[in-house]
């Protein structure tokens, strides 16, 4: 049986209706992370929770020490629950993660959590660049209308065209209810 690792990247504060970048869909993403990870802590799965933070409390987003750097409630570490603080969008980089996996022998990750187009596809590549085997689950991810030129780029399509790219070359993609009936 494989060492599989459930990697909960972001799922924090600053992106609820409350925070500086507000993501279109994150309490249904909240609302699947829960599950996966409710599932984890009654299986097998390593859970890892990750969350971002600006090196100074004078940032203007993920300000160290600020309400909004700290993850939703609904989702939260325990205690004994290990929790990587990154400050890149690749949660492998600067981190302890990759030793953290490698000590326990992981061979498959999971990754839910914050921003599709950011942190999720750039830890997700790095995973697969790793050798990991790499499963994105879709509807425990979220992400924001982005702007590129003088267009913006609906949430709802950044969000597939970064998962279709995750699935053609990356890994697999899946929903959570796909997931949590394996």
């Amino acid at each position: 049986m494989a060492n599989r690792a459930i990697i909960v990247v972001d799922l924090q504060n600053e992106y609820l209706p409350s925070g500086k970048l507000p993501l279109v869909g994150i309490e249904g993403a909240v609302s699947n992370a829960a599950r996966i990870i409710d599932a984890a802590r009654s299986g097998n799965d390593i859970l890892i929770h990750v969350r971002h933070e600006s090196p100074t409390a004078d940032a203007p987003v993920f300000a160290m020490g600020s309400d909004n750097v700290k993850t939703i409630a609904a989702v939260a570490a325990r205690d004994g629950e290990t929790v990587i603080v990154k400050q890149y969008p690749n949660a492998f980089r600067e981190t302890a993660l990759k030793a953290m996996l490698d000590e326990k022998a992981v061979d498959e990750v999971v990754v839910i959590g914050a921003m599709s187009h950011m942190c999720i596809d750039a830890t997700s590549r790095a995973a697969a660049d790793f050798g990991y085997s790499v499963t994105v689950v879709h509807d425990a991810c979220a992400t924001r209308d982005v702007e590129f030129g003088d267009r913006i780029v609906q949430a709802a399509d950044v969000h597939a065209a970064y998962m279709s790219a995750l699935r053609w070359a990356y890994g697999k993609v899946v929903s959570s209810d796909e997931f949590l009936a394996r």
